[in-house]
């Protein structure tokens, strides 16, 4: 799964990755990344995600493959309260985090659960079309 983030919402630009097996990526926008932090580890048989998104409705999510590119949302609800904060460690607002999968992904057997605040997205591979990593030498 190639994992390369990018997203534009609302006129805000959110953080920007690269997931692939062994690939790293960056972040352009390190807001993103305290909105909806995301693990993402592989098994034998597919990629597994967890989205930390802990105090959010199960109904507000929102999740999209749209060609090559899978996007999970969240939208808080109308009238969601607003405190004056005395300490804030992280948000219950809304987010979109967007990633490359590759053709390796079944996209139509993708699925997701939202449990004890996290989400967890299960995209599982293709068998047989999955790529074998590469060590590329440093000179």
């Amino acid at each position: 799964m190639n994992y390369n983030q990018s997203c534009a919402a609302k006129g805000n630009q959110y953080g920007s990755r690269n997931l692939s097996a062994g690939q790293g990526g960056r972040h352009l926008y390190i807001r993103s990344a305290q909105r909806a932090a995301v693990n993402i580890y592989r098994t034998e048989t597919s990629f597994e995600m967890l989205v930390f998104a802990p105090g959010r409705i199960k109904e507000n999510f929102h999740l999209g493959v749209k060609g090559n590119e899978l996007t999970v949302s969240y939208t808080p609800p109308e009238g969601f309260p607003r405190f004056e904060w005395i300490q804030r460690e992280y948000s219950r607002g809304g987010f979109v985090r967007t990633f490359t999968i590759s053709d390796s992904i079944d996209t139509s057997k993708i699925s997701a659960r939202y449990e004890a605040g996290v989400l967890q997205v299960s995209l599982p591979v293709i068998a047989g079309k999955e790529t074998n990593p590469q060590e590329i030498p440093i000179q």
